[in-house]
């Protein structure tokens, strides 16, 4: 009965496993024919870490993804693994940091890639120099997934309990989580030298206002109904595109740390990208297991990581921040949560 159950757990990770081999036996075989064994054993190590930092920074990702997509139906469900991960791995691990070097330098995306392939340095010398501004962007939409969240005063369970029905009282007023991010991005804004004050502004500005899209159409679409979470959740456009925009938030700081480990963006692109095909199999799992009903916490402590990360994020446009540090806290609130939940089944 064991191993049929462990072969059953394990069907979800099998395409994970599939692609994690292929893209490893890829990048070494690539790195060998550039550079011998010593060149493709360094790339194998590297792609290894890469994807261990994609998993450890978005384990909190697969338990939120989870919470909202477990009412969907299949179409949307498939929608997810696959045009989700198609835009996740080529889009935010490849595309994106390609744009931003290109608006920003006023260059086509062909010479920005000509310039990642040829001069890899100069590069991520320019990616870098615009980290504030992506950490802006970030960290205040994942705030306004945890303020909303934590402000929710539908929410029946709490994890601490005196201090989260307090806040939750609040929650009638939709604009509290709003204005308490606006009131963070300000405080921020002091810190950011003044060279970067405007873009720094601009892209927090915009972080909130997608937010804030995603929220309006909502409330068009439910006719005066003021829940966005119950559209997201019922499996749309609107909440795939919401899904897209939470994936691409907690990827940005990956993307930008993974810099300082290589600055070969092919290895960058395939090692995020099959961590990222880990977490959507995580999703999946969570979903068809039921475990976010079992274990009633899991939620809450993904969404205090979210909370904290979108803290680390805004902090690490001043000070140098290790991803391994910012993974160990989001996985320490899971566990937590984890064992809170265990705790509540027995004494109910």
């Amino acid at each position: 009965m064991y191993i049929l159950e462990e072969k059953f757990k394990l069907k979800y990770f099998r395409l994970s496993f599939f692609l994690t081999l292929f893209s490893l036996i890829l990048v070494s075989y690539l790195a060998f024919l550039k550079g011998g064994l010593t060149n493709s054993l360094n790339v194998l190590w590297i792609t290894i870490i890469l994807i261990l930092m994609e998993i450890s920074l978005s384990f909190d990702n697969a338990i939120v993804n989870a919470s909202i997509i477990k009412n969907w139906n299949n179409f949307w469900k498939k929608a997810f693994l696959t045009v989700g991960i198609f835009i996740a791995v080529f889009g935010m691990r490849l595309l994106f940091p390609l744009l931003i070097v290109s608006i920003t330098t006023s260059i086509s995306l062909i010479e920005v890639f000509n310039l990642a392939i040829n001069e890899p340095e100069t590069y991520a010398k320019e990616l870098i120099s615009h980290h504030a501004e992506v950490c802006s962007f970030g960290s205040m939409f994942l705030f306004l997934v945890f303020l909303n969240f934590l402000f929710d005063n539908k929410r029946k369970i709490f994890w601490a309990e005196k201090f989260e029905q307090k806040l939750s009282s609040f929650g009638k007023n939709k604009i509290v989580p709003y204005l308490i991010t606006f009131i963070l991005l300000i405080f921020f804004l002091y810190f950011i030298e003044d060279s970067k004050k405007y873009d720094f502004f601009i892209a927090g500005i915009w972080g909130i206002s997608i937010y804030l899209a995603i929220h309006f159409i909502c409330l068009i679409l439910e006719k005066g109904s003021n829940n966005l979470q119950n559209l997201i959740k019922k499996g749309s456009v609107i909440g795939f595109l919401y899904l897209e925009v939470l994936d691409a938030s907690f990827s940005f700081d990956g993307v930008i740390g993974s810099f300082a480990i290589t600055r070969d963006i092919i290895i960058i692109m395939i090692g995020l990208g099959t961590g990222a095909m880990f977490v959507r199999s995580l999703t999946i799992y969570l979903v068809e297991k039921g475990t976010l009903d079992t274990y009633v916490f899991l939620e809450h402590g993904a969404h205090y990581a979210i909370g904290i990360l979108a803290f680390i994020m805004l902090l690490s446009t001043k000070i140098q921040i290790p991803e391994v540090l910012t993974g160990l806290i989001g996985i320490s609130f899971i566990l937590l949560s984890l064992y809170s939940s265990i705790k509540y089944n027995k004494n109910h």
